[in-house]
């Protein structure tokens, strides 16, 4: 009795399910690198907008709390050393925007004397932060 020998394929590796892992792979590292974007702004609740878009270019971040406190880049600072800190941080370049993170608790009053402070630093661009509203 002779005994057949079996046939055997060579051995191939399936591409589809390998490319399939690696565009998965490709995409969660997309989105952990965007959940990493630097935000240099203490957390407070800001107020919504319809409109908001957040600005990622301009250097400086100034957060007041519903408190009253203020802090530039995450360092607290006074009220009346706001200006000359500001104007230290831009003497290099004027038309450095300013990221304002107010609480939305905070009276109107404080945010408009933190306003005039950054003016009085020189600095015009400023951009109030405000969180998304959430439509259903």
């Amino acid at each position: 009795m002779k005994i057949q020998p079996i046939e055997t394929r060579s051995p191939r590796i399936e591409m589809l399910p390998l490319i399939d892992v690696v565009f998965l792979l490709l995409v969660v590292f997309i989105y952990a690198m965007l959940s990493m974007a630097v935000h240099k702004g203490l957390p407070v609740a800001l107020p919504t907008s319809s409109s908001a878009e957040l600005d990622r270019t301009a250097p400086v971040s100034i957060t007041v709390t519903a408190g009253g406190d203020i802090f530039v880049d995450k360092v607290p600072v006074a009220l009346a050393d706001l200006t000359a800190l500001l104007r230290q941080r831009t003497e290099a370049e004027r038309e450095t925007g300013v990221l304002l993170f107010a609480d939305r608790n905070l009276p109107y009053q404080t945010l408009f004397r933190v306003l005039d402070e950054v003016r009085r630093a020189g600095l015009t661009r400023i951009s109030l932060q405000a969180e998304s509203e959430r439509t259903p």
